[in-house]
């Protein structure tokens, strides 16, 4: 009975369709045999350069002129190679075969690379890598889609425009403006700000608003203990300055959680991670585990924050520079977001400059500019003294795939310290902010946009 791989291998010599289909998804490792894999890389090879089948005459003279293999080996190639023959078989079964070996094959190196860093053979990687590297070889599959069709597509590409998308909308208006009614799922959002400015406010009163919308939270906190995420809720839910917690009777407050609850069919998760302990492997875990304790399957995650989560890519003791670290956690964390069809929201810290600055730009992200280009919105929360005065805090968009980030470009909302909450304030106080959806002031001196917030009315 013939092989699997001699059937992939005399199907990529002589049926150009089958060929075009399965070969991106074949790789050189999941051939066992030596004289196998030499086969496959020169058939490779040689359609790489010629955008053509090869031939066997082709891989014949291909494979004398390689130096990495024997005499005896060169001589088993041979005779292999004469051997193939152009016998007929279904497409479709080829292509079924052909991919069931690829994830055979994919799932058996896994297991393999998993028992090695199990053993500590792998420097580079550590234990925690074990899931994701088993989860991509599982995930191996030929995808049947090959792209859309501009001209012939057309009508699918209307009806998807016209499509309500699932979102999970903001109870602030114009962040409902600039991301055109909410969250979508698979995405990955983060907030820049200083160390005070409000980036856990910010999340926790979000976190709030989706709870209220009937809608279930999962909060992952690496910073602040659960209690204190809790109480910062409780603030915001509950009407309660967060000092007075503390003091409230417990008949009251019973009474005011028991209203909330009336109010919503949602559920919130907090879960607390010491820093710099848990990755996106771990974050996955903990989703199969609430679903399979507690039935529970969150419609957005927060992470409290991304700068202080681990990478599942590399061990913590292994050298590597900010920029690779932090560029992986996020695309993990989108990876994640994508798997598991939510919106996830999180945070990271300006630069020491980005700190002082009244107007932050993408490149004060703290330690690397390899997050704003994995996020799906990043925006930046910015306090001064004035504006902490009127009770406001300012929204600047760094980065934006849902909407023109050149509208609405800054915006203010209110903030209630005291009870960890945000609010929509008047329209005049938008009215003359730059970048507001309108023309930006040109200060014909220096012949360039003013970038200031010189002349801001409140």
């Amino acid at each position: 009975m013939e092989k699997v791989e001699t059937t992939i291998l005399r199907s990529l010599l002589f049926n150009n369709d089958y060929c075009r289909k399965v070969l991106p998804f074949i790789k050189n490792e999941y051939f066992e045999n030596l004289h196998e894999k030499v086969v496959f890389e020169e058939i490779c090879k040689f359609i790489v350069a010629y955008e053509q089948l090869a031939t066997k005459e082709v891989l014949l003279i291909e494979t004398e002129k390689r130096t990495d293999i024997t005499e005896d080996t060169y001589k088993i190639i041979c005779d292999y190679i004469s051997k193939l023959d152009d016998s007929p078989a279904d497409k479709q079964w080829l292509i079924d075969t052909t991919e069931k070996w690829c994830k055979d094959r994919a799932i058996y190196l896994a297991l393999m690379e998993s028992i090695k860093i199990a053993d500590g053979q792998d420097e580079k990687k550590s234990r925690d890598s074990i899931p994701t590297i088993l989860q991509e070889a599982l995930a191996i599959g030929f995808d049947s889609h090959i792209g859309h069709d501009y001209l012939k597509d057309y009508q699918e590409r209307y009806e998807s425009y016209h499509r309500k998308e699932d979102k999970i909308p903001f109870d602030l208006e114009y962040f409902n403006k600039i991301t055109k009614g909410g969250l979508p799922n698979k995405t990955l959002n983060i907030a820049l700000a200083g160390t005070g400015v409000g980036k856990s406010l910010f999340m926790c009163h979000m976190a709030s608003s989706v709870l209220l919308q009937g809608r279930n939270v999962l909060y992952i906190t690496l910073e602040m203990a659960e209690e204190k995420i809790a109480e910062r809720i409780d603030a915001n839910l509950l009407n309660v300055n967060i000092k007075d917690i503390e003091t409230l009777p417990k008949v009251m407050f019973d009474t005011k959680v028991n209203n909330i609850a009336k109010k919503t069919q949602g559920t919130l998760i907090i879960k607390e991670y010491p820093t710099a302990s848990a990755h996106a492997g771990h974050f996955r875990a903990l989703l199969n585990e609430l679903s399979l304790k507690k039935s529970f399957k969150p419609d957005i995650i927060f992470i409290d924050y991304l700068n202080i989560c681990r990478s599942s890519r590399y061990k913590s003791n292994f050298s590597v520079n900010s920029y690779s670290y932090v560029k992986a956690i996020a695309e993990e964390l989108r990876g994640l977001a994508v798997e598991s069809n939510v919106p996830i929201v999180s945070a990271t810290q300006t630069t020491r400059s980005g700190y002082s600055s009244s107007d932050p730009d993408l490149t004060d992200t703290s330690e690397s500019f390899g997050l704003p280009a994995t996020a799906d919105l990043m925006f930046a929360l910015i306090s001064t003294e004035e504006l902490e005065q009127l009770g406001q805090i300012m929204v600047k968009q760094l980065k934006n795939r849902y909407n023109d980030p050149t509208m609405n470009k800054r915006f203010v909302i209110g903030i209630d310290r005291a009870k960890m909450r945000l609010y929509d304030v008047e329209q005049s106080a938008q009215k003359d902010i730059l970048d507001s959806g309108q023309d930006e002031e040109y200060d014909y001196e220096e012949k360039k946009p003013k970038k200031s917030f010189e002349g801001f009315k409140f």
